[in-house]
């Protein structure tokens, strides 16, 4: 079955995410694939001290739990301390179905090894920084994990600049028993640059969509937004809403035609 794991980059308003989770939501029931809503409470690495962070972590977490008690949508927000685990644990545990480890802090093995021993599948953002060989002392990290994932986001390539290595793809998924996810919409970004903020180009992709479902990926990670051009953060790399069907329709029918 296709996996997507879809939403905005950082939760705005209940409204606003709601109406995103039950779009995709609803997309995603009319191809058959699972859907996981995704939003984070807090961006803690922005370029500069100016970026939006969010809403932070009760709002948004108390908003999540709406979000699931109105569209039944399973749920992944990313963490950056251990006290953001604990707090999830304690206070909302039945609304979080993923914890996501950031790329940057993949390596921390405190950080991962608290959100394996939660009940909750982890998601690991593959660093911009490592090779796809390196992923196998991190997971090394998480015996007694639920399930994990790897998500491949694009790795450095020179200044401001990303790239995503079918390469490398083929290798985890014929090397690791873990999940591969492709985030495609990170991989199309140019981080940092001039005055401090992330550009990037969403025409790329639906292309990097289709190309991985030919390579035999089944799991994807889709930033969207009504108006991704007026978006707190990402906007340059988060797909618009309204073509979020005709991507899932292209991975749907690559995934499916790949596997006749």
């Amino acid at each position: 079955m296709i996996r997507i794991i879809a939403g905005p980059c950082q939760h705005e308003s209940l409204e606003h995410s709601l109406l995103i989770a039950q779009t995709c939501k609803d997309v995603c029931d009319k191809y058959g694939a699972d859907y996981y809503f995704k939003a984070s409470f807090d961006k803690a690495n922005r370029s500069s001290i100016g970026g939006k962070r969010g809403q932070g972590f009760a709002i948004t977490l108390t908003d999540f739990e709406h979000i699931k008690e109105q569209t039944g949508v399973k749920i992944l927000t990313d963490v950056h301390t251990i006290e953001h685990i604990h707090d999830i644990h304690h206070y909302y545990d039945n609304v979080i179905d993923v914890i996501q480890i950031p790329a940057f802090l993949c390596r921390q093995t405190d950080l991962v090894q608290a959100a394996c021993k939660t009940n909750k599948i982890v998601n690991i953002k593959k660093g911009q920084f490592l090779a796809p060989w390196d992923m196998e002392g991190i997971l090394s990290k998480t015996e007694g994990a639920k399930e994990v994932w790897i998500t491949e986001r694009g790795t450095s390539f020179g200044y401001n600049t990303l790239v995503v290595d079918f390469t490398g793809l083929d290798y985890m998924l014929n090397n690791y028993s873990t999940p591969v996810v492709l985030d495609a919409t990170h991989g199309v970004q140019k981080p940092g640059g001039l005055g401090g903020s992330s550009g990037g180009n969403r025409d790329y992709v639906p292309g990097l969509c289709r190309a991985g479902s030919a390579l035999g990926i089944t799991n994807f990670f889709l930033e969207v937004h009504p108006d991704p051009d007026n978006a707190p953060s990402d906007g340059p790399n988060m797909l618009r809403l309204e073509d979020f069907d005709k991507v899932v329709g292209e991975i749907h029918e690559y995934s499916y035609s790949n596997s006749s």
